[in-house]
């Protein structure tokens, strides 16, 4: 009793009967980096500042709406996407600038069981039909931007795959010593290049997976995952591309072989439509371009296989974004301590590449460099699946499963933030007790609920703190508490092996 009563007097005092308790933080929260629309909320500028929204109406009344990118047709060239126009192949390309990710990533994040993040524009295009140059240094300062935000458990940069292979794995790199330095985050990475020209073709990881592994460094690994391929996606719906999608340099009467095509494309310039008197198509109301794409459409097959084609493209997303999404499904589904894999995706047509069995061994393990890669893979009657759980770190037994790595992460911070009320308390017997009881309260629950492994609590962790235990007389003289915590952390079943073998009649 440490208050003076010095008044007769009846004095009431309430004691807690519960020990300390404290819950889990937030394990699936991102954070994606990239260039917006806008970046405003009423008058006041989100520029470089992380803003947390919920929805992706709050990402369009914030951040504003889609770029509207220009395809340029030219001689065939490695790496692009062709179609054969009067006998010619010509590859389909964005413009320079155009090639712009991050709306629609946000888009294929909500569609896989997004929920809450943080957005960091970095960049507008807004009234800028030429678009916006993606840079490096810009990217990385939005990085450096989340260093005072503690709550985002994620970091996805969609915009980075438009940058060379030099450029695009030095801000992954940056991104993984970032989370390792905050240690409360991972990194979702995308293979560069990890669609190229294998839009109906197979896998060739001899190229875009040996860069990605040599130039990716060698550190914290552990705190980042990569998947491969990119994918087909249905984010971007067939209506959305028309004739205003080609470049100017585009000459469609030229183009297009169909009689019918030609005339209807001299009447719309002409004025021949619904409004005569207009002769600038780029006068024209919206009715009436409508109008002339839905009549080219039916009336020329090459400008619909053209459209079609440059649908595709803007549909190949790059996968980050929708496993941001996997694993905020995941999370609230089953707990962050199941691997994020064998969980289908939505919204998806198929992966840009058709990974074998043999082909993903390559992938998943990775005997020099142990840097492993997740496969994105489609099997038969199932559909597109995530085919892979580990993180950058293959051959660690420590590291080797996201799960393992995010259970870590939620564990840590959950306890970091629990014991902050205890900094500068008696460094005593007493104090110690409640942190130890504290402590074994909360990872009993997480046991309960399977986050560890072990048929009783004390197979599955312990908690050990005191004098004699964990510290010296020189550690509580220098204001050393030190608490020691071994846990044991469920690990996938990666490799199921069954086996069989036949034995002797017995009767």
């Amino acid at each position: 009793m440490s208050k003076k009563y010095m008044t007769p007097g009846v004095y009431i005092e309430e004691k807690n009967a519960f020990p300390g308790s404290f819950v889990e933080v937030a394990t699936a929260i991102p954070a994606f980096i990239g260039y917006t629309e806008k970046a405003g909320r009423n008058t006041k500028s989100l520029d470089n500042k992380p803003t947390r929204i919920t929805s992706l109406a709050d990402y369009i009344l914030f951040f504003g709406g889609p770029f509207t990118p220009k395809f340029k047709l030219d001689s065939k060239k490695p790496g692009n996407h062709l179609i054969t126009i009067n006998g010619e192949e010509k590859a389909i390309s964005y413009n320079k600038n155009h090639e712009l990710y991050m709306f629609r990533s946000i888009k294929l994040f909500f569609a896989n069981g997004g929920g809450s993040c943080y957005i960091v524009s970095v960049g507008t295009y807004e009234g800028n039909p030429d678009g916006v140059e993606i840079k490096k240094a810009e990217l990385l300062g939005g990085l450096e931007s989340l260093l005072k935000e503690q709550e985002p458990t994620m970091i996805v940069v969609p915009d980075a795959v438009t940058l060379n292979a030099d450029d695009c794995y030095a801000v992954y790199s940056q991104a993984l010593g970032h989370c390792a330095r905050m240690q409360s985050r991972i990194a979702i990475l995308d293979v560069h290049n990890g669609a190229g020209e294998r839009i109906e073709g197979t896998v060739d990881d001899g190229d875009v997976i040996a860069i990605f592994r040599e130039k990716i460094g060698t550190e914290f690994l552990n705190f980042g995952a990569a998947y491969f391929p990119w994918l087909h996606t249905s984010i971007v719906p067939g209506g959305e591309i028309t004739y205003k999608n080609l470049d100017l340099s585009i000459n469609l009467e030229e183009l297009l072989p169909e009689p019918n095509a030609k005339e209807l494309i001299v009447n719309f310039v002409k004025g021949q439509s619904a409004n005569k008197e207009e002769a600038n198509p780029e006068e024209k109301s919206e009715t009436d371009k409508r109008n002339f794409h839905l009549a080219l459409i039916a009336t020329s097959p090459t400008y619909s296989n053209l459209i079609n084609e440059i649908t595709k493209i803007e549909n190949l997303l790059p996968p980050s974004s929708a496993m941001a999404g996997i694993y905020t499904t995941v999370d609230n589904n089953r707990g962050v301590w199941k691997a994020p894999a064998n969980v289908s995706i939505h919204n998806v047509i198929k992966p840009s590449s058709n990974i074998t069995h043999d082909q993903q061994e390559l992938l998943n393990v990775d005997v020099v460099s142990g840097k492993s890669i997740n496969a994105i893979r489609t099997f038969p009657g199932i559909g597109t699946m995530v085919w892979g759980a580990r993180t950058l770190d293959g051959n660690s037994l420590d590291w080797r499963y996201i799960n393992v790595r995010r259970t870590m992460i939620m564990l840590e911070q959950s306890i970091k933030l629990a014991l902050r009320s205890y900094v500068f308390e008696p460094n005593d017997a007493n104090t110690w007790t409640t942190v130890k009881s504290m402590i074994a309260n909360f990872l009993t629950e997480k046991w309960k609920q399977g986050a560890l492994a072990g048929s009783t609590p004390e197979d599955a962790f312990s908690v050990q703190v005191g004098l004699g235990s964990t510290m010296t007389s020189i550690d509580i003289l220098e204001g050393k508490m030190l608490v020691s915590v071994k846990l044991a952390i469920v690990r996938p079943a990666e490799f199921i092996v069954v086996t069989f073998e036949q034995q002797m009649q017995k009767s």
